[in-house]
């Protein structure tokens, strides 16, 4: 199948007329097409090995356990060199692979596991054998003892009845949804830069050093400050063995290798291995093999909420590259094949959610691995690089999903990087997502961050940032599903899906509103009902995660944790910035939705509340002229300030109510928009909506207009977005938002110049995040109905890239309905 090449994207030209260009990338290929499309398996030894010594250290400090079954799993988890690789380690099974974290969800396991393999949604295998470890090994100890049993049974009636839609809380409401339960912690960035710099020798003897100078008579210390120490020097301990481990085994390799060429790169790697992590790194692929085992072991370590971000790749590897290029020891394209060495066994580790719900918050198989590049530099200078530019290129000559790319922007970026961004993003396969500093930099600040560290800030995560040595709130936090407040507001409380079970409020029969201001009134109260549910969820979260997780590699590597002896898991560490949040899901949706009634109800009387009702009870149907005119009213995302000023409004009284609870709680709690997939199964339990929008149907995804409604092009997009902001309040953050263009309209060098010039609209907007889909609505369609043709189709989804045939139907749906702008 092919199609003239000027009206596709360059993805869509590899993925159709299978143009690929492997030249200078062979090893990386023969790597990645080993098991690229492979169904992904489950490994259990982290598990076992870490349920092993947890067994045993019953009654011990929570830090100190969890250290000492890192260094269990480190000791004995089977080690990798993966073939033709150069870096060292991964923590599982060959080919695509997941690990299990019991202390989660163990409960679990005897209901979902042996169906992994034939879920709808992100499924993985598993094997007789490994059940039957799991089964017998690992799932009875820890039934009883899970975090996510303790949430269920600790949450009051009045909580669960908006959470969990079952008895034991393994299916959500998907009202006032916990995310908590699915990982032991929120999106994390390790200081790499700390480990090349100092090496774990000298990390653990600060440790000791600590230790050392401890008054063993002060209870404190003694029974406090005395093991989390300790902790610190077993963890540092537990990397080292496990990096040493893989010295061995390439020198055992080499022995066996014939290939000349391939025995000397064995070689190297048993040398490399030898010096880092322990050691600092001296030379760039030190620094690389460096960074991959803090990386790898950090997700032995915990689940951290799908990922383990990179951080400033760009920034913290550049000294080693430079120096190394001056010096002749490396070129670029040997740096390049060593990244993408990286990227391609980074690919091979899929995050497995064993929580029915958990999968349907993130399909194909999600991941954020991001890689910062650009920004600014602590001092405020432009912080881009040759490095920065090498990234790129990677991105555009290499399309892998894998890892997250992502572009900080601010007002002096130079000219050269937002072109190559802007190329980099008509590539069509969704990278970079950009990030804005003149919003997220300013807001860090005012909010408690030092400038200097909130000018070096990591994205981390689908939009979040991260201050590496001063973040320290790390509980995963409540997704609200305000459609639901707004049927609520229609029906007295009630939703459709679940019948006569009073959910929200009693605000009244809403056909006894006689005024817009009456109506009005009726869904703040539902709004602010699931908002107070949703504070008072998180404050039980933020209680119970400190008392089943701990995090001894991150915390040895936080200034702060190591500064006052505690853990990253303590609920309070002196010194930190806690930034807690909650996602607004279906915006687009409830202020549409809001916008209709107000107008063509209240102030046009062209309809009646119950004409509205009974269509929306109908799912329109033989209502569908009704269904027309409330499609077109005045929609959000298209620069009318009637709508605007209601989704303004909606997150003004919204951010009121965070202010409120960031006092009570001693946090800043922030309202976000990044719904990542869960605004689809949320749009599941909700009823046709005002907006025209059918039942059980997707809900808008982020700020992004609702599918279909923003019809006047990109930029009348991002000016609703800066419309509806409530500059002069800040208890807000992230606000993720789709565009989605068509190949023909950023076409040539004038294609080129239309990304960049929008892209500095959205920096002066101070907009938060920025991403695209550039891809015909064709192509998706065709992929739809012949999906081993389009296997390497990538979408942006929220915040990461996805192969879009291994979504869910609806999700693709998703996808296909967002307006497809052809112009600017």
């Amino acid at each position: 199948m092919s199609q003239c090449s000027c009206c596709m994207s360059p993805q869509e030209d590899r993925v159709i007329n299978k143009n690929i260009n492997r030249q200078g990338r062979e090893r990386v290929y023969k790597i990645l097409e080993r098991n690229q499309f492979s169904l992904p398996h489950v490994d259990v030894e982290r598990a076992k090995y870490f349920t092993e010594s947890m067994r045993e250290t019953e009654g011990e400090l929570l830090t100190l356990r969890w250290a000492k079954a890192l260094k269990n799993v480190a000791e004995k988890i089977t080690v990798w060199i993966t073939p033709d690789q150069l870096l060292a380690g991964r923590v599982g099974k060959l080919g695509r692979y997941g690990i299990l974290y019991p202390e989660i969800d163990g409960d679990f396991y005897r209901e979902v596991l042996a169906d992994l393999e034939h879920r709808d949604k992100s499924p993985f295998q598993i094997s007789r054998e490994d059940i039957k470890t799991v089964m017998e090994d690992i799932a009875p100890y820890w039934e009883g003892k899970t975090y996510h049993e303790h949430l269920n049974k600790t949450l009051p009636a009045e909580i669960r009845g908006v959470t969990y839609d079952d008895e034991r809380g393994l299916k959500s409401k998907f009202v006032v949804s916990e995310t908590s339960s699915y990982r032991s912690a929120l999106q994390w960035v390790p200081d790499y830069e700390k480990v090349l710099k100092r090496g774990f020798i000298d990390i653990q003897n600060e440790a000791k050093a600590k230790l050392a100078q401890l008054d063993l008579n002060n209870s404190v210390d003694l029974w406090d400050k005395k093991p989390f120490l300790e902790a610190m020097i077993i963890v540092c301990d537990a990397i080292m063995i496990w990096a040493g481990r893989h010295v061995q085994l390439a020198k055992d390799l080499a022995a066996k290798e014939s290939d000349p060429k391939r025995k000397a790169e064995l070689l190297q790697i048993a040398e490399i291995c030898e010096r880092v992590p322990a050691h600092p790194a001296r030379t760039f692929r030190e620094a690389m093999q460096c960074q991959w085992f803090v990386q790898m072991f950090s997700r032995i370590e915990q689940k951290a909420s799908a990922i383990i971000s990179n951080g400033r790749m760009d920034q913290y590897l550049y000294p080693y590259y430079e120096k190394d290029i001056e010096e002749g020891r490396l070129t670029r394209e040997e740096a390049k094949e060593l990244l993408e060495c990286m990227w391609v066994d980074m690919a091979q580790f899929i995050d497995l959610y064993i929580n029915p719900t958990g999968v349907e918050f993130q399909e194909g198989y999600a991941h954020w691995e991001a890689v910062t590049i650009g920004g600014q530099t602590r001092e405020g200078e432009d912080a881009t690089n040759d490095l920065t530019y090498l990234f790129l290129e990677s991105k555009r000559e290499f399309p892998l999903n894998y890892p997250d790319l992502a572009a900080r922007i601010h007002s002096r970026s130079p000219e050269r990087f937002l072109y190559e961004v802007a190329l980099t993003i008509k590539d069509g396969s969704g990278f970079p997502k950009l990030i804005n500093d003149e919003e997220v930099i300013l807001l860090n600040t005012v909010k408690g961050c030092p400038m200097d560290e909130a000018l070096d800030y990591a994205v981390s995560g689908c939009t979040e940032t991260r201050m590496p040595n001063r973040d320290t709130y790390t509980s995963g936090c409540v997704y609200v599903n305000f459609a639901t407040a707004l049927e609520m507001a229609l029906y007295n409380g009630r939703m459709l899906r679940y019948g006569d079970e009073l959910i929200g409020r009693e605000t009244g029969d809403p056909l006894g509103f006689k005024t817009w201001e009456e109506f009005y009134e009726a869904y703040k109260a539902q709004h602010l009902n699931l908002l107070h549910k949703a504070f008072q969820q998180q404050h039980v979260v933020d209680k119970l995660r400190p008392q089943h997780f701990a995090a001894p590699l991150s915390s040895v590597l936080h200034d702060l944790c190591m500064e006052n002896m505690l853990d990253l898991h303590t609920e309070k560490i002196p010194g930190g910035v806690d930034y807690s949040y909650f996602e607004f899901l279906g915006y687009g949706t409830v202020v549409d939705s809001l916008a209709a009634i107000k107008k063509l109800v209240f102030e046009e009387k062209k309809l009646s509340l119950k004409e509205v009702l009974d269509a929306c009870k109908a799912d329109f149907k033989g209502y569908e002229p009704v269904r027309e005119m409330l499609r077109n009213a005045p929609c959000y995302g298209n620069n009318d300030p009637y709508v605007d000023s209601i989704a303004k409004d909606v997150d003004r009284f919204t951010q009121v109510e965070a202010e409120k609870s960031s006092e009570e709680r001693g946090i800043h709690v922030d309202v976000r928009y990044v719904p990542i997939t869960s605004h689809v199964p949320f749009g599941k339990v909700v009823a046709a909506t005002p907006n025209g929008r059918h039942a059980w149907t997707a809900l808008s995804d982020g700020s992004s207009a609702s599918h279909g409604a923003d019809k006047n092009g990109p930029t009348a997009v991002l000016l609703s977005n800066y419309h509806s902001k409530n500059y002069g309040m800040i208890n807000r953050a992230s606000r993720l938002l789709n565009i989605k263009l068509s190949p023909k309209c950023v076409a040539g060098e004038e294609g080129t110049e239309k990304i960049v010039n929008l892209i500095r609209t959205w920096c002066d907007l101070k907009l938060w995040h920025l991403q695209f889909n550039i891809v015909n609505k064709q192509t998706l369609l065709n992929a739809q109905k012949d999906p081993d043709n389009y296997r390497s189709l990538l979408v942006r989804i929220a915040g990461y890239s996805a192969y879009f045939c291994d979504l869910s139907r609806d999700l693709q749906n998703d996808i296909i309905d967002r307006t497809e702008h052809s112009g600017f």
